[in-house]
């Protein structure tokens, strides 16, 4: 549950990265058939068309799926961009827009982003890639506060800091790359780990997340691998695994969402 009443599928399939065409629309139906229920774009993605053809030809009903995108901060005006972006999907609303990331100080797109929601292009909204500093400063000058921070997060991100932070200010941290873009699979610890349950390493990594109500978007264009990052919800990682995970973070608990800035 949202602080603003809403609520979030805790496992979404994420499509950053997969290009606009066939390879999405394949990869949104089989997550939809596989019982995904939460959908993540963008418009920097340039693959929202896809996506809305995939949620059409699903069937799926469109208030059963959890929808996200995200504004593109070089552009001017969030609510154009949604309306845009609307268009492309092929729907009147989505579930959660997000400012990608905070170019040009994290501030000034706020009030744009306000007023989509107010009318009605977004039933929430909130940030992605803002640090402990950047929150603040939203959080100043906003009339209705962002309810999610999506950053980079899995046991080597372990942003402890930011997620304490994010806890204090009653906005959901929403991980992003939850499986390292493939690296953390590598790591041995999370192997012993899967071996021991019989589960996928991936398994283990979506399950760290959702064992502390953390929203997961992992990225897959494989059916087999969308349908095996689903099953996580009929296990649960024991105590000693979860420390052991906690123990692998790369960035000494930082209030950063990222290491360097991209933009």
């Amino acid at each position: 549950m949202l602080a603003d009443g809403t609520e979030v599928p805790l496992l979404g399939l994420g499509v950053w990265q997969v290009p606009d065409g066939p390879e999405c629309v394949d990869a949104v139906r089989w997550a939809l058939d596989a019982g995904y229920r939460h959908i993540d774009t963008a418009q920097v993605y340039g693959n929202e068309a896809s996506v809305g053809k995939a949620l059409k030809e699903s069937g799926v009903d469109r208030e059963d799926i959890y929808l996200t995108t995200k504004f593109l901060p070089r552009s001017k005006d969030p609510v154009h961009e949604a309306e845009e972006s609307l268009r492309r999907l092929g729907v009147d609303h989505v579930d959660l827009y997000l400012v990608h990331w905070p170019a040009g100080g994290p501030e000034w797109a706020w009030p744009g982003m306000e007023r989509a929601a107010e009318l009605g292009y977004a039933r929430s909204i909130g940030v992605s890639n803002f640090n402990t500093d950047d929150l603040a400063a939203v959080s100043a000058i906003a009339e209705r506060q962002p309810v999610v921070d999506q950053v980079h997060f899995n046991p080597h991100a372990f942003r402890r800091a930011l997620l304490e932070d994010c806890g204090r200010r009653g906005i959901a941290l929403e991980a992003y790359s939850p499986l390292g873009t493939g690296s953390v699979l590598k790591d041995a610890t999370v192997a012993e780990i899967a071996a021991d349950l019989g589960r996928t390493s991936a398994q283990v990594l979506l399950r760290w997340c959702i064992q502390r109500g953390i929203p997961v978007i992992p990225k897959s264009v494989h059916r087999e691998r969308i349908e095996q990052n689903g099953q996580i919800f009929d296990f649960e990682l024991p105590a000693d695994a979860m420390a052991r995970l906690d123990g692998l973070d790369e960035t000494g608990g930082t209030g950063k969402a990222l290491e360097s800035n991209w933009w």
